[in-house]
């Protein structure tokens, strides 16, 4: 088998840009591919474009030799364009792999070791008393993790920091209240606070009131988050940026992190997601992995831990339960909430699709006995081997 295209797409899905890539073979099978670098698009199709000057002619099932020859073939190596790039050719590699044995692709990762993944919501509502409602309404039906987006990060004029810590560490204080301690709740900064703030914003709040602090600072400088450990005890969610497993180093070694928040169409595909993987077990650090954009990528976790060594999860996906969803597609009434089933078909596009609009929070407040099912989506398109979770946003989102 042979490369004979590589066909780079950008377009706009929802809120944001989003690449994919499509790579062709000489005997009629292609692979998808993502990349999760947003907003660089342009740059990282260009990377793509560099490395099909080498890869055509090549055999896509030879993933690792390829992911090893483009990391490494030139000077400079890596860097967030070059890993994206890398990671969605990587990931098209699989698929057609995938497509060829007629398995689907967690099954040349190990198989798989669960038949469904804890996820996640998060609200979608700014700290305040519709942000606890929706959590109360999320514990009621069947979530036991949520996260929220810390308050002023939907200003695109600016953000200010103190006034976002006083008012979110309030709010959450009193969405703990309100739950109690049997949900995980955690908090999402997206590096907005220097070491300082983020320590303020923790110890502002009683002991115990979160779970997890994902993103609080920066992470160009591991010794920060040194810093950060000494002033809080939270655990820290950190990683989605990291672009290999050389960025994970300081944060594994030094057991800075407690989540590992990989990005798999950043990192380097399935290649080198899977190594950080085996890395973060063997030092007990549970993943709490993310895709930014079409969600293409199987949960890592499911693939790696056997279920009676998992703890409390929270690894596979995001639901911002006020704007996620699409009229079309039907709630899967099999499914649990905050679980999702692991497709067995080897066709692209079988699709974990968590679905809540403006409409069901509606019903939700005036009808809490027919509040609809949270539930997994199962969807179909027509080739593929990779199972490819899908969160679509809605068009009044």
């Amino acid at each position: 088998m042979k490369i004979t295209a590589i066909k780079p797409y950008i377009a706009r899905v929802g809120a944001r840009n989003q690449l994919v890539v499509k790579v062709e073979t000489d005997c009629a099978i292609y692979g998808w591919g993502e990349s999760g670098l947003s907003y660089r698009e342009k740059a990282v199709a260009s990377a793509i474009d560099h490395y099909a000057q080498f890869l055509l002619g090549r055999d896509p099932m030879r993933s690792g030799a390829l992911w090893q020859e483009m990391y490494r073939s030139q000077y400079f190596e890596g860097g967030r364009v070059l890993t994206a790039a890398i990671a969605a050719l990587d990931i098209a590699f699989h698929d057609i792999t995938g497509k060829a044995l007629g398995v689907p692709v967690y099954q040349l990762l190990g198989g798989k070791q669960r038949d469904l993944v804890p996820a996640f919501a998060t609200t979608s509502a700014e700290p305040s008393a519709a942000m606890v409602e929706q959590t109360v309404l999320l514990k009621e039906a069947g979530w036991n993790c949520v996260r929220f987006i810390a308050a002023g990060q939907e200003n695109v004029d600016h953000f200010e920091p103190r006034e976002s810590i006083a008012v979110t560490a309030e709010w959450v204080t009193k969405a703990r209240r309100e739950v109690g301690h049997g949900m995980t709740l955690g908090v999402e900064y997206h590096h907005r606070l220097s070491v300082a703030e983020a320590a303020s914003f923790c110890q502002k709040m009683p002991q115990g009131t979160i779970d997890f602090i994902e993103e609080a600072i920066r992470d160009e400088t591991p010794s920060a988050y040194d810093a950060l450990r000494k002033m809080t005890d939270v655990p820290f969610a950190i990683g989605e940026e990291f672009s290999s497993k050389w960025r994970f180093l300081p944060y594994v070694e030094r057991d800075i992190m407690q989540f590992s928040r990989i990005d798999i169409c950043n990192v380097g595909g399935f290649t080198e997601a899977m190594k950080v993987a085996g890395w973060c077990e063997a030092h007990y650090i549970d993943l709490m992995r993310i895709t930014h954009s079409g969600q293409s990528a199987p949960p890592l976790r499911f693939i790696l831990r056997p279920p009676l060594q998992i703890s409390p999860g929270w690894s596979a996906g995001r639901a911002r339960p006020n704007n996620i969803g699409d009229s079309t597609m039907r709630p899967y009434s099999q499914a649990r909430s905050r679980w999702m089933a692991l497709s067995t078909s080897c066709l692209i596009g079988r699709a974990l699709v968590l679905t809540w609009t403006r409409d069901n929070w509606r019903r939700c407040r005036s009808n809490t006995a027919n509040r609809p099912i949270y539930g997994v989506q199962m969807d179909r398109s027509p080739t593929g081997s990779l199972v490819i979770g899908r969160f679509t946003r809605a068009a009044n989102g």
